[in-house]
């Protein structure tokens, strides 16, 4: 008997219905899973065998035969497990209901029948809505993530004999609700915050522009002056996620596996990976292809501390998905893209003993060990961020200092800041003033006649590449939005211009 039960693949963020065909015949006992799958879905035959055999079922010695269509496309994980045991038991008669239609199956089989969580469900049940399906069912542990989508009936189920029961009516399983309104309120506040940072009032001006446009930051400075402290300050005061935002970067936690007990991530990114990391991991791909950490980033923070301690070629892999703002990663007979719109702070020492211009403390590197210490940061890199920010030595009295500013009083004027640009942009496709396009740099960079002119002047001065001459009007439409006007005067250009500190050296 043929019956045919529905799961779904992911590529990347996207999903694709399959249909996975069972048919039970009399023949020469095999069991053979065809249609693209990959190690982890054949040895699925082992898993679902034992299974239905624990869950007190006999399976007879017969022909089983498997098939994933569509079979042209390649499909991977443990996911797949439950969507074949429904099959062959529907198949067999076991389960009586064979009306899938608008339900699908997911999950993953451990030998005693228990349905255990499975990487990606919140993207699975996305898509699912997408293609027309009203029901998935899926393991318990799993239903709170997958609640989130209000379209779909949620059936969290404990092991296999549940499923049974569930669908032969024999027992009733309501579906998993969530209250997003009671999430938001218990989402966890952030602990780290600005009044912790004493002095540094100019470089905390230079963040607060640099998360109001979500431009690129360079922090350049000797040891213990504050660069990773501040850094780590700057989720704290770029703008609330919204709802949309929030589901975007839950959906790429998801398929990472690395979602906690929360059912949506609340708070922006901030990824912090070591020097050590590889391209892969930090860009994306693998043999099953992951999101790495530019995608984990994205629409938060990606910080690399101690940017010249990474490998020199790992850090020009980034050149690409900073512009495109998204990780294109082709594989034989697969092609998949996941989104990286991340804001890239980095900071690192001026010179190998870190001291290299710091008026507390001499350098004592040659000028031959700053030139080879320095050139690990390529000019194409050096021009992919916007603000390059020199961070001085706090001195003694700026630590007695009290009542500094605190991230809730810097995010407030960098949320008016943002307003701005949202309605600005309304119908532009964008969000930041960091995305401006030429075009739209031409229609809504609009400068004062002085402005013009101290622009020109320090474009000839320099020397400066197009990229940077564009770079230095997004940083100026951000400076001139926190004052909240219409043009960019000759004040925002200056601004935009000292924060360009690597275009004099």
């Amino acid at each position: 008997m043929l019956s045919i039960v529905k799961s779904i693949v992911l590529q990347g963020l996207e999903g694709i219905l399959v249909d996975v065909e069972t048919d039970i015949s009399p023949g020469m006992p095999c069991w053979e899973i065809v249609g693209l799958p990959d190690a982890n879905i054949k040895e699925a035959k082992e898993r679902v065998r034992t299974a239905i055999k624990n869950c007190g079922i006999e399976l007879t010695s017969r022909k089983y035969i498997i098939n994933l269509s569509p079979a042209s496309i390649r499909k991977n994980g443990t996911s797949f497990d439950l969507a074949i045991s429904v099959g062959i038991l529907a198949s067999l008669g076991i389960i009586k209901n064979n009306n899938f239609e608008n339900k699908i199956f997911v999950g993953e089989l451990s030998l005693d029948g228990t349905l255990n969580k499975v990487n990606g469900i919140l993207p699975i049940c996305i898509e699912a809505t997408k293609n027309g399906i009203k029901e998935i069912v899926l393991p318990k542990e799993n239903a709170k993530e997958a609640s989130i989508v209000k379209e779909l009936k949620i059936i969290g189920v404990n092991n296999l004999k549940e499923v049974i029961d569930y669908l032969n009516s024999k027992k009733e399983i309501e579906s998993e609700k969530v209250n997003i309104e009671e999430l938001l309120k218990n989402k966890k506040s952030v602990n780290l915050n600005f009044s912790e940072v004493k002095g540094q009032r100019a470089i905390k001006r230079a963040l607060e522009v640099s998360a109001t446009g979500s431009h690129n930051c360079l922090l350049i400075g000797s040891p213990g002056s504050g660069k990773t402290m501040m850094a780590k300050r700057l989720p704290g005061i770029l703008p609330q996620l919204t709802f949309e935002e929030a589901l975007e970067i839950t959906k790429i936690y998801s398929i990472s596996g690395k979602l906690d007990n929360n059912s949506l991530v609340f708070e922006r990114p901030f990824r912090s990976p070591h020097h050590t990391i590889t391209e892969t991991a930090l860009i994306g791909g693998g043999r099953n292809p992951k999101p790495g950490e530019v995608s984990l980033a994205h629409l938060g923070v990606l910080f690399l501390d101690e940017l010249l301690e990474f490998n020199k070629n790992t850090l020009e892999v980034l050149r690409i998905p900073m512009e495109d703002r998204k990780v294109n990663i082709s594989r034989v007979g697969i092609n998949i893209s996941y989104p990286c719109n991340f804001m890239l702070v980095a900071s690192m020492n001026p010179c190998p003993c870190g001291y290299y211009g710091s008026i507390d403390k001499e350098c004592t590197c040659t000028e031959n060990q700053r030139k080879i210490y320095q050139s690990k940061l390529s000019g194409p890199m050096i021009d992919r961020f916007d603000l390059h920010i020199k961070v001085p030595s706090v001195k003694y009295i700026d630590l007695s200092k009290e009542n500094e500013e605190t991230s809730e009083q810097i995010r407030e004027r960098v949320n008016k800041a943002r307003k701005i640009q949202q309605q600005r942009y309304l119908k532009e496709g964008i969000y930041s003033n960091s995305e401006l396009t030429p075009k739209l740099i031409e229609k809504y960079c609009i400068l004062t006649d002085k402005a013009n002119k101290i622009l020109i002047s320090y474009f000839e001065k320099m020397k400066l590449s197009t990229r940077s001459y564009l770079k230095v009007l997004k940083v100026s439409r951000s400076i001139a939005d926190l004052s909240e006007k219409e043009k960019i005067d000759e004040n925002d250009i200056l601004e935009a211009i000292q924060y360009r500190s690597l275009d004099k050296i």
